[in-house]
């Protein structure tokens, strides 16, 4: 028996967001749970993060994990990314339930796993170029070595830069990040965990 999800409207979303014990996004009306992410993802976001505080600390800019919720007005949706980097001042909407939105972002990286390639390759990228801030998407494999960024340029066309040597960076934002940090402990397939 399949039911109807119930749509609701931005401020119930928020106001449920703000109460909530697990995260959940916004697609247009509707509330999608956020699933938990394997060890790779984990080890990815976490070496993504520590790499860019390291290179970034001295800039004006700001490190986000995945708890920073960001608004896709043009969407109508509320997503959370992998990393949000903001190099400017950052800027939310207006603040309720004690709830911070970001509108502002200038990098988004997301980790990519067999259930949300396609969504981040496609209709979420779509949604993120709605984003007049959003300088450059990066998509991180989790299953394989291979880091693709897409740089937005001033005719408003996107570059993409895809590398999958270890031995080889590449650039996010100002920092020349070389795969092999980013993929420091991580392993394919089973082969990282420890029996």
């Amino acid at each position: 028996m399949s039911s109807i999800a119930t749509k609701i409207s931005v401020e119930e979303y928020l106001q449920q967001e703000a109460k909530a014990k697990f995260k959940s996004e916004y697609h247009g009306g509707k509330v999608v749970a956020m699933a938990g992410a394997n060890f790779n993802h984990n080890i990815l976001v976490s070496n993504i993060i520590g790499l860019l505080w390291q290179c970034m600390q001295k800039e004006d800019c700001f490190v986000l994990p995945s708890d920073m919720l960001l608004a896709l007005p043009e969407c109508d949706k509320f997503v959370y990314p992998d990393v949000t980097i903001v190099c400017e001042e950052a800027k939310f909407t207006e603040q309720r339930y004690g709830l911070d939105v970001l509108v502002n972002p200038n990098i988004i990286i997301e980790v990519l796993s067999d259930s949300t390639e396609l969504y981040d390759r496609s209709d979420k990228f779509r949604c993120y170029k709605t984003l007049p801030s959003l300088k450059q998407y990066v998509l991180v494999a989790s299953e394989e070595m291979l880091v693709e960024s897409y740089e937005r340029t001033e005719d408003n066309f996107w570059l993409l830069q895809s590398e999958e040597d270890a031995h080889k960076s590449i650039k996010i934002g100002k920092c020349d990040m070389l795969l092999s940090n980013i993929y420091r402990k991580v392993g394919f397939g089973t082969q990282n965990k420890k029996k």
